[in-house]
């Protein structure tokens, strides 16, 4: 909802729910021209007809249909965030897929539990490509996502840590013998293909292996041999020992990520965000894990 606030959303919600300006006005305690002007502009400035009206009443466009779902959604997120901002004791939740660098979130947690006037973190492991909803939901206020493969719509984003893409194989499997691959080599193994993510929250186009929604699942359909899959390089410390893990020397880099939605600003997420900005200029490149 860039650029909207949240007291226009309110307006919109209740002329939408009601479908009478003077209902909605009611509801709202205030007077209904202010309401009408009110709606007008956001329909000026969203350059889209919410409402059409006529003599026998007020009725939603498809546009208007849109805004209210994501209306709906932005005003249950801010009132999980202002619920959780107002605890006795302040604290951030911060979601991140189950098997993503452990070693790094706790370099990241540790360096910002010394921060003065630090706030307690909450993590919230989630499944493959989960975290941008939940962010969106406000059941989190940040995360750790990567480029190019997350979705980064509606972010605002730190750059952490920049590395290597390594390919995850079965230990049985003749490739896994290889110094290196290529994107190439790894996008054509008939009786290995790579793994398919079920949502479409990622930028990668799927593959056309089994569809996996969890990374212990991940992790045995590798073990099994029935498929691949390429992340990034701190992220193998989930690894079985059936797996073996083989750099893919032409794979585009891939950069954790720490993101929070677009135009959210507290003190504690900005001590957050400004701690994990200078961890990434501490780490430099991947070595210094």
């Amino acid at each position: 909802m860039d650029g909207l606030e949240t007291r226009e959303l309110r307006y919109f919600v209740a002329v939408a729910e009601e479908l009478h300006f003077g209902r909605a006005a009611e509801r709202l305690r205030m007077a209904q021209p202010p309401l009408s002007r009110a709606i007008q502009q956001l329909e000026r400035r969203l350059g889209a007809r919410l409402f059409d009206r006529d003599r026998r009443g007020v009725a939603l466009t498809a546009a208007g249909r849109t805004l209210l779902e994501e209306a709906r959604r932005a005003l249950d997120a801010a009132v999980r965030r202002t619920r959780r901002a107002a605890l006795t004791e302040p604290a951030l939740a911060l979601t991140t897929k189950a098997g993503a660098s452990h070693e790094l979130l706790k370099r990241l947690l540790d360096t910002y539990a010394a921060r003065p006037g630090a706030v307690e973190i909450d993590v919230l492991l989630c499944e493959i490509g989960e975290q941008r909803q939940l962010l969106l939901d406000g059941r989190a206020d940040v995360a750790l996502m990567h480029a190019p493969f997350d979705l980064m719509t509606g972010l605002e984003s730190v750059e952490i840590l920049t590395e290597g893409q390594v390919a995850i194989l079965p230990a049985s499997h003749p490739l896994a013998e290889r110094p290196s691959l290529t994107t190439a080599e790894v996008s054509d193994v008939p009786d290995l293909p790579i793994a398919r993510w079920p949502r479409h929250d990622f930028t990668y186009p799927p593959g056309p292996g089994p569809e996996v929604r969890s990374q212990s699942q991940l992790a045995q359909l590798v073990a099994l041999g029935r498929t691949l899959l390429v992340v990034p390089a701190s992220s193998r410390a989930w690894q079985w020992p059936d797996h073996v893990a083989v750099p893919v020397t032409d794979a585009p880099p891939a950069t954790t990520l720490l993101a929070w939605p677009a135009g959210i600003a507290s003190p504690a997420l900005t001590g957050l965000a400004e701690t994990a900005r200078e961890l990434g200029e501490q780490l430099g490149d991947a070595s210094s894990l």
